[in-house]
């Protein structure tokens, strides 16, 4: 027993080494850890300066409603002149400065955006179709064939534009031409039912849509190929031809009616008519000539064109239900569009209307004071005068 002390004492003495060290290396770990905070705080505190001094040296975004003049379709509220009028979505949709392009005299039918190319495509009546270079703003290209051009459209990349024939082209020469957005050049004429009017790209770019006489047509973008095609929509009225929209997933459509106040409610992938929607109101045998969804799909408006209205419809349920109606202070060709975000609803007329309140917040005007108008218009945004967004004729589903 005498003997086991020793051993004892070692054992104590080994195990106080050993918590020692242990302390050492805990020691040690909180300085690394501490080390590495103080690290992470400095790379934090470096990458947001570094943003802020990037966000200063970024001009400020301005935000612009780019109207072309005159509207072929329409002679309400007309600007004098030809070209561009450029409002100030942000200081009360006050005029900022005109364009004179005097291409475009002989009235415009369609006036689409894209952002890579910082072009506008316009569509004349003559029948003609161009590109205007949003930051030179000077014409880059401009041609014309014999049949064309409605409302146009662009893809997302640029490098084609979709020309409808018309709305007064029926046969195997009524469809879409498809041109090279380079330079104009034809690329193919896909031949596309009667009357072929107004064509828009998907937001997400990967499908065309062509409204005809009692049919709407979606095709691939890749090789314009049919994907599907629904038949009797739109009602006879106006020729059976009409505006719409869709929503972001390509899965439903809203098309304007011709013969009441109302619209259909498509099912793209089924190809069918899922409702047909009429408004209430005192009279509903009128003209449908707009239908435009919120950003966030949340709503549906239309345009009651003889009416001289806007009907408004709640979409978060199916069918849409009806909850206001906006009074326009003219008449016209019938129109309806938001802003990117939503807070605004521009028409055919000099209205301009918060989407929230849903009360007109601005008028139009010419640098007279005189209210313009038109029905062919897009958003577009600067920062340091160089394009960064666009907007779309169409009022499309972005959720």
């Amino acid at each position: 027993m005498p003997k086991a002390a020793p051993r004892n004492n070692a054992f104590k003495g080994l195990s106080t080494s050993i918590n020692c060290y242990s302390t050492k290396l805990n020691t040690q770990s909180m300085e690394v850890i501490n080390m590495r905070k103080h690290l992470l705080l400095l790379i934090t505190g470096y990458l947001v300066l570094t943003a802020s001094l990037q966000a200063q040296a970024q001009g400020e975004l301005k935000r612009y409603l780019y109207l072309s003049t005159p509207d072929a379709a329409q002679e309400q509220g007309q600007a004098e002149g030809s070209g561009i009028l450029i409002f100030d979505i942000d200081d009360g949709h006050k005029l900022v400065r005109r364009v004179d392009i005097p291409e475009f005299a002989e009235g415009l039918r369609g006036f689409a955006a894209n952002k890579n190319t910082h072009s506008a495509y316009f569509s004349t009546q003559g029948p003609g179709i161009g590109a205007f270079d949003l930051e030179t703003e000077e014409i880059t290209w401009q041609k014309k064939y014999e049949f064309g051009s409605d409302r146009s459209s662009v893809t997302l990349g640029g490098d084609k534009v979709y020309v409808p024939t018309g709305w007064w082209v029926e046969g195997d020469d009524s469809g879409l031409l498809v041109l090279n957005g380079d330079d104009g050049s034809m690329i193919k004429h896909v031949s596309i039912g009667n009357r072929a009017h107004n064509s828009l790209v998907s937001v997400d770019g990967r499908y065309v849509y062509l409204g005809t006489s009692r049919m709407l047509t979606m095709l691939d973008t890749k090789d314009e190929t049919i994907v599907a095609q629904i038949v009797g929509v739109g009602e006879n009225g106006g020729l059976g031809v009409f505006p719409y929209t869709v929503n972001s997933t390509n899965t439903i459509a809203y098309v304007s009616l011709g013969s009441h106040i109302g619209f259909d409610v498509v099912d793209l992938r089924e190809e069918k008519i899922l409702h047909h929607v009429l408004v209430e109101a005192e009279s509903t045998e009128e003209r449908t000539h707009g239908a435009a969804l919120l950003p966030d799909e949340s709503e549906l408006w239309i345009s009651d064109q003889e009416g001289r209205r806007l009907f408004i419809f709640d979409n978060t349920q199916m069918p849409p239900v009806q909850t206001g109606r906006l009074d326009l202070t003219q008449g016209g060709h019938g129109w309806v569009t938001f802003s990117l975000d939503g807070q605004y609803a521009w028409t055919h007329t000099p209205d301009v209307f918060d989407t929230r309140t849903k009360e007109r917040v601005a008028i139009l005007r010419d640098e007279n004071g005189k209210p313009v108008s038109g029905s062919k218009y897009i958003e577009v945004h600067f920062r340091d005068d160089k394009v960064v967004e666009v907007g779309n004729e169409f009022g499309l589903g972005r959720r």
